[in-house]
């Protein structure tokens, strides 16, 4: 238990004590005087009746305040998950733009790649073909030197 309601628990049980132990001073009956008129009443059942009227005031203010605190805080629930599911649909969102963008990039990489092993085919086989030309050029000189005929 909480400090707060031991503290009730025993203001309480003395003031029950106090209540007891005072009963035929609370039990004497007294004269009320109203504007309407006059009523003989037991001091302790005014007093009862008083505190009884404080109590379910208080507690009846307690019921709207706390009522009102969990209608605020349902309210905050409801906005805060609101603005939870909006982020997350914006993160989704800036995933699959970045998926997209990823893609393009790649598919570019990929075009520029093939652009760039087909200019190197290419050249590999202009140096293939400089080369067999070369050597049979060099092949050519070689059987002039040594006195073949090329034929």
């Amino acid at each position: 238990m909480r400090v707060r309601s031991i503290a009730l628990i025993v203001a309480g049980i003395l003031a029950a004590l106090f209540l007891i132990l005072n009963w035929s001073v609370f039990a004497q009956p007294a004269s009320f005087y109203f504007v309407v008129g006059t009523i003989s009443l037991p001091i302790g059942v005014v007093m009862l009746g008083l505190v009884a009227l404080v109590t379910l005031g208080y507690a009846i203010f307690l019921g709207l305040w706390q009522g009102r605190l969990l209608m605020d805080y349902r309210r905050q629930s409801k906005e805060l998950q609101t603005q939870r599911s909006l982020a997350d649909d914006a993160e989704a969102s800036r995933f699959t733009a970045l998926t997209v963008l990823v893609r393009e990039e790649m598919a570019k990489q990929d075009a520029r790649l093939e652009a760039a092993f087909t200019a190197l085919r290419n050249e590999m086989r202009d140096t293939e073909h400089s080369i067999a030309a070369t050597l049979g050029e060099m092949d050519d000189r070689q059987r002039r030197l040594n006195g073949e005929t090329v034929g």
